[in-house]
């Protein structure tokens, strides 16, 4: 299934839904930089949501860099990403091999551990747009719905998930829930029990559920409305001669 991003309006248009299907972008990640299992987990979600936030940005020209720096073994992973979204980025040590946690999964939390996410919006402005935030578990869905809450005003249901097995990535994706002002606490609570119902979104991808059934299914909404789908998130380097030589000449 290609990969794509597509945005929904649930409940009259009252909640905002991202959904993204990330699976090749994140294999085209581990391989590029011959990551471990628990570094293509960690690096993954953290593609996947900074295309995410990529994709709401309005001009070609605007960029959003994120930045994610604990004292876990992974040490600091870099994205940076445009509006169409082409993202490129890179983990500072990609061949972290941990046990796995509790309950069997790779330990993402572990892995990153405590620190900050850092986020630089350059939208056209005299100064761009930098928030900081705490990470809350190293898990980063949680992270950066923390984020959301305490850097930018928006409370957001993050979910992101990458399964990996021996042959590279079979699923990567994620989604964001934005209530709109005018949503309803009765509202609210059903997408809350649709979350929980749902599940983890790699399995949802696994079992290949389209974006539209997966938003229906965790919105609770069956007529959930379709207002943007024609956005294909690529892992691209646009590193060249010329950028380095205007590097270097700067």
């Amino acid at each position: 299934m290609q990969d794509k991003i597509i945005k929904f309006l649930a409940y009259e248009g009252k909640i905002s839904v991202v959904c993204a299907q990330t699976t090749q972008m994140v294999e085209n990640a581990r391989k590029t930089h011959d990551l471990s299992p628990v570094a293509t987990a960690a690096f993954g979600r953290m593609l996947t949501i900074t295309t995410i936030m990529a994709s709401e940005m309005k001009n070609k020209s605007d960029k959003i860099t994120v930045q994610i720096k604990g004292n876990g073994p992974l040490q600091m992973m870099v994205a940076t990403a445009n509006n169409e979204p082409k993202i490129k980025g890179y983990v500072a040590n990609p061949i972290v091999d941990l046990p796995l946690n509790d309950m069997g999964k790779l330990d993402v939390g572990k892995a990153v551990g405590e620190g900050y996410i850092n986020v630089i919006k350059d939208i056209g402005l005299k100064d761009p747009y930098i928030g900081v935030c705490p990470l809350v578990s190293g898990e980063i869905a949680e992270d950066f719905a923390e984020y959301f809450a305490k850097s930018e005003q928006k409370n957001t249901a993050v979910s992101l998930g990458v399964l990996v097995d021996k042959n590279g990535v079979r699923a990567a994706g994620g989604y964001i829930i934005t209530p709109m002002p005018d949503a309803t606490e009765e509202e609210i609570s059903k997408i809350e029990q649709a979350i929980l119902k749902a599940g983890a979104i790699s399995k949802m991808l696994d079992k290949n559920m389209t974006l539209e059934e997966i938003a229906k299914l965790i919105t609770g909404d069956e007529k959930i409305q379709i207002i943007q789908d024609n956005i294909t998130p690529v892992y691209e380097c646009d590193c060249s001669k010329e950028h380095m030589a205007d590097a270097l000449a700067t």
